[in-house]
């Protein structure tokens, strides 16, 4: 086996490894619709997903007339119980992964998953998919005490993987902040659900598609 540049590879989900846009959008929807909120579309939501849902709800109802804290608790609550019950059928994995996944596990990389989704929905949705063997470790937003922005679940999915060294791949500023405060080089998916320009997140690289993933890292680990 050729030696490759990292020894573990990181992924955020939504957005990152999974198309979820069409499963989210939705259950926000289904949240609006239940205080007579227009509907939003698919591409409304998409930047509002990756800091969890709580936080997409808070800005799916700013975006459609605003909310109080009593609110967003009762529809917090029917957001997930909807969402549980409709977790994957919109929801793909984008083109390119399962190959990229393959060629990194045929290379002897270790692969995790850090997210902000509440684990358990990210295990079922990885589960429904067929996806969940292939990664060491799974931590949701929920997991730890703290969730991305902060380093901490990226530490922490170094040390279950193994340690050594490792990189990190997401489509949002709280993944390569989460990372880049972890010391691991970064790369930011130009098809996920950007909050901003994909440039203005940072990262040490940019991909468009899957099929860019391997030489990428190669590079960035030269």
């Amino acid at each position: 086996m050729t030696h490759f540049s990292f020894d573990i590879v990181g992924f955020d989900l939504d957005g990152t490894l999974l198309d979820t846009s069409g499963d989210l959008a939705a259950a926000v929807n289904h949240a609006l619709a239940s205080v007579d909120r227009p509907a939003l579309t698919v591409e409304q939501v998409k930047p509002m997903i990756g800091g969890g849902a709580r936080h997409m709800l808070k800005q799916g109802l700013t975006a459609t007339g605003g909310y109080d804290e009593a609110m967003l608790d009762t529809l917090h609550t029917e957001l997930l119980a909807y969402y549980e019950a409709n977790i994957c059928v919109l929801t793909v994995p984008y083109p390119g992964v399962i190959e990229a996944l393959d060629a990194l596990a045929a290379k002897g990389v270790t692969l995790g998953i850090v997210t902000n989704k509440i684990e358990r929905f990210a295990r079922t949705v990885l589960d429904q998919l067929g996806l969940t063997d292939r990664f060491a470790c799974v931590l949701g937003g929920d997991t730890m005490a703290e969730s991305k922005p902060s380093p901490m679940p990226i530490h922490e999915m170094v040390r279950i993987c193994g340690g050594g060294k490792a990189a990190f791949v997401g489509d949002s500023i709280f993944d390569i902040q989460a990372a880049q405060a972890a010391g691991l080089p970064t790369i930011a998916c130009s098809f996920g659900f950007l909050m901003q320009p994909v440039a203005e997140l940072g990262a040490d690289a940019v991909i468009d598609g899957f099929a860019e993933l391997l030489p990428t890292l190669e590079s960035l680990g030269a």
